[in-house]
């Protein structure tokens, strides 16, 4: 990603999603906090049923045998997610195992076709106080976006750090 620029004028300025992909290196044992939008920012997660079946596929064991799924939320339009990254793993393959596992669950035959738009936008975090930093954000995005009251009233988001 350019610095300085957000998602969108990344997009408009260089061309599209390839753009993204500048500059985007998969390290082991990193941690990124990795965002990705539904296709055309529609709200399809306002939908509980849709919203309880993407999460559940977001958290199946299986999508994350080699990288952690450190914390998520999953949001109307759109999900964030901290992801370490592990052996022998890349971050493009890993966002797309969990887009697809996510788009299958929560396929609707009256629904749209497609779940998620293209590509996803990550940003590596560099240190504890970062990580700290994202999850709070991550975790906080239900109130900021006027969801909830308070965060352990909306259902669809984890952190690994609350488990026992």
């Amino acid at each position: 990603m350019l610095t300085g620029m957000d998602n969108a004028d990344c997009l408009r300025r260089t061309g599209g999603h390839a753009a993204l992909r500048h500059g985007r290196m998969s390290a082991e044992g990193q941690v990124y906090l990795v965002t990705f939008v539904t296709h055309d920012r529609r709200p399809l997660f306002s939908d509980t049923t849709m919203a309880h079946d993407a999460a559940r596929a977001a958290t199946d064991r299986r999508l994350w045998y080699r990288s952690r799924l450190l914390a998520w939320v999953l949001m109307p339009d759109h999900w964030h997610g901290l992801i370490e990254l592990g052996a022998m793993e890349s971050l493009s393959v890993c966002v797309q195992r969990l887009k697809t596992n996510t788009s299958r669950a929560a396929a609707r035959p009256e629904g749209p076709r497609r779940v998620w738009a293209p590509g996803f936008h990550d940003r590596a975090i560099r240190s504890d106080d970062g990580l700290r930093a994202a999850a709070r954000y991550l975790v906080a995005n239900p109130l900021r976006a006027g969801l909830v009251d308070r965060i352990g009233s909306y259902p669809y988001w984890d952190a690994v750090w609350l488990q026992a």
